[in-house]
């Protein structure tokens, strides 16, 4: 077959290369238009995302704020369990010093009134 037009290698190499570049711009997807409806519910989904994470957080302060107020009454109970215990405690042995003391005295009665019989 004969080159009627008489081009050369790099002009056919050229030629391929822009019809190539025209068959792809064909599938390139064309710029649609900015939809304005697509930013109001992008904005709207946003601020709906927003509020639920907010309301997540509150649920979770809400939670964290019960547990710390049964914590402190939890402590607040042992606390008041303990020095109930140290007062019974303290009772026992104020008793018992008060016993050693009548128990003291008592002695102390039972010498003198012996003295005194000896030296009658």
């Amino acid at each position: 077959m004969r080159d009627l037009k008489q081009t050369g290698f790099a002009d056919r190499i050229t030629t391929q290369q822009e019809a190539k570049k025209a068959l792809l711009a064909k599938f390139k997807p064309k710029p649609a238009a900015p939809d304005p409806e697509f930013d109001k519910l992008a904005a709207k989904r946003a601020a709906e995302k927003e509020e639920a994470r907010q309301k997540l957080e509150a649920e979770k302060a809400e939670i964290r704020r019960e547990k710390a107020e049964k914590e402190a009454a939890r402590l607040a109970a042992e606390r008041e369990a303990e020095e109930a215990v140290e007062a019974e405690k303290r009772a026992a042995r104020k008793e018992r010093k008060q016993l050693t003391k009548e128990e003291q005295k008592a002695a102390r009665d039972a010498r003198y009134a012996a003295r005194k019989a000896r030296s009658r």
